[in-house]
């Protein structure tokens, strides 16, 4: 199952992480397609396999929210022979209320998956993409990652983190690219910078929309020009 060109997306069931699949099969790439969800993973493999036949799609069912959930789908890839070279961390999730009421357990399992989880995963895909010198790792962060957000503090402050940590991480990585001058900007995925953590900044409007060209982020990583288009931003609500 050797293919040079994967893209492992996680929390691909809907939402940002089924358009950022959707956009990736758009631009010719093999998929592999994780979340908690196996019959919304099954419906939107079979949404690409039908529009693109010759794609090859792969699912995962896996909780990443797990304490080894990172580990495992590692340990899964490993085991089905895909070599990733474009690593989307999306998987993640938002609560709503006041700090100090909100379930103890649930604000723990956010911490888990929006930093723990998503921490491991780049830090297990950043030596293979430094080594091969091609691919990235674009993090889903959020328009509340600039300030703090009351009523939503943990979930704000999980974003901030996304947002710091791609930054440095990009810092860290940049030698590590293409030496094309034009390797900053929207270039073909043999030239981009490996690694480059790009984040997709979704609007945290309390409605659950948001509004983001998703692809945009994409195509800095594919090379491709950006398309439009419209996701939602999955927010549990918990009083």
């Amino acid at each position: 199952m050797n293919d040079p060109r994967w893209a492992v997306i996680t929390g691909a069931s809907s939402g940002i992480g089924a358009e950022m699949a959707r956009i990736y099969a758009a631009r010719g790439r093999s998929l592999v397609l994780t979340a908690r969800r196996a019959d919304r993973l099954a419906t939107l493999k079979a949404e690409i396999e039908a529009r693109s036949p010759a794609l090859r799609v792969e699912t995962i069912v896996l909780d990443l929210e797990q304490p080894d959930g990172a580990e495992a789908l590692v340990a899964e890839l490993d085991r089905r022979g895909v070599e990733t070279e474009t690593l989307v961390n999306n998987a993640g999730f938002g609560l709503r209320g006041r700090f100090a009421t909100l379930p103890y357990d649930d604000q723990v399992a956010m911490l888990q998956l929006n930093i723990v989880t998503l921490t491991k995963l780049c830090r297990l895909a950043l030596p293979g993409l430094i080594a091969r010198r091609r691919g990235g790792i674009l993090n889903v962060a959020s328009t509340a990652s600039f300030q703090a957000v009351p009523f939503m503090g943990t979930y704000a402050a999980t974003k901030a983190y996304v947002l710091s940590l791609s930054e440095a991480l990009h810092e860290e990585s940049r030698r590590h690219g293409n030496a094309d001058p034009n390797c900053s900007r929207s270039v073909p995925a043999t030239s981009e910078i490996a690694t480059r953590p790009t984040m997709v900044l979704p609007g945290s409007n309390m409605t659950g929309s948001a509004t983001y060209s998703s692809s945009r982020a994409a195509a800095r990583l594919s090379g491709s020009r950006s398309l439009k288009t419209r996701s939602r931003l999955d927010l549990r609500r918990r009083s």
